[in-house]
């Protein structure tokens, strides 16, 4: 009697995402858990960055794949560019410290290359910043984590539910005008004022990865773009995104 052995299955291709400004990966590991590979692109070395790595400046590498046409490999980008220019955190600090033009914004470059890449995309920033529409704006406690960390999210080419915006347990903790704070939440910015430990942070925002804390301290917590990935792939197998 002949046995047939079943050959293996081969794993379907999954969809490549390109991850602009990337840092150490947060919301590339998101995106990884939702059902993507990701090529990620930053101007200074990451080592700690969990997949493939590309050390450019981000702009520049995606102008690059436009003029090339190899753009056409990927199926979707994701795009955080720095965030100094108009954060609501560092704002009234570069005023104070004579920083006002100190940084760049590089939202309105983003977005004309994005428009050009004729790919669906998400630009994210923090609150503060006026220049992207908000879409999309999630908050940690609708995650169930250790930070509120509101973040806006600009959908390019598609679009996307906005979840309820959970009520908030209490405050985050820290010190506040010389007054100490306990609460639910940490602050995940800083090094003064009562801020959490590494290991806090790492908790909090579902990053173990790197233990460096200013990439903790910008990153997305991956629980963002796993949320952000899964409704874009949920869209494009029923045939809805454009």
């Amino acid at each position: 009697m002949t046995h047939l052995i079943p050959l293996p299955r081969e794993r379907a291709p999954r969809p490549l995402l390109l991850d602009l400004f990337c840092c150490a990966g947060g919301a590339a590991t998101g995106y990884q858990r939702a059902g993507f590979d990701v090529v990620g692109v930053d101007i200074r070395p990451r080592p700690n960055y969990p997949f493939t790595f590309v050390q450019a400046d981000a702009l520049d590498f995606l102008a690059d794949l436009i003029a090339t046409g190899k753009i056409d490999r990927y199926a979707f980008v994701h795009t955080s560019p720095p965030c100094q220019a108009g954060c609501a955190l560092t704002v009234g600090t570069n005023q104070s410290r004579g920083w006002g033009g100190a940084h760049v914004d590089l939202v309105p470059p983003s977005r004309i290359l994005l428009e050009a890449s004729g790919l669906p995309y998400v630009i994210e920033q923090p609150n503060g910043r006026a220049e992207i529409r908000k879409d999309l704006t999630l908050c940690g406690e609708q995650f169930g984590l250790g930070v509120l960390r509101h973040r806006n999210f600009e959908l390019g080419r598609w679009t996307a539910l906005q979840p309820a915006h959970a009520k908030h347990r209490g405050r985050v903790r820290g010190w506040r005008h010389g007054e100490f704070f306990d609460g639910p939440y940490v602050a995940a910015y800083g090094n003064g004022g009562g801020k959490p430990s590494v290991p806090e942070l790492q908790a909090a925002m579902g990053i173990d990865w790197t233990d460096v804390r200013e990439e903790l301290t910008e990153a997305i917590p991956p629980a963002y773009s796993q949320w952000i990935g899964t409704q874009f792939l949920a869209q494009t197998r029923t045939g809805v995104a454009a």
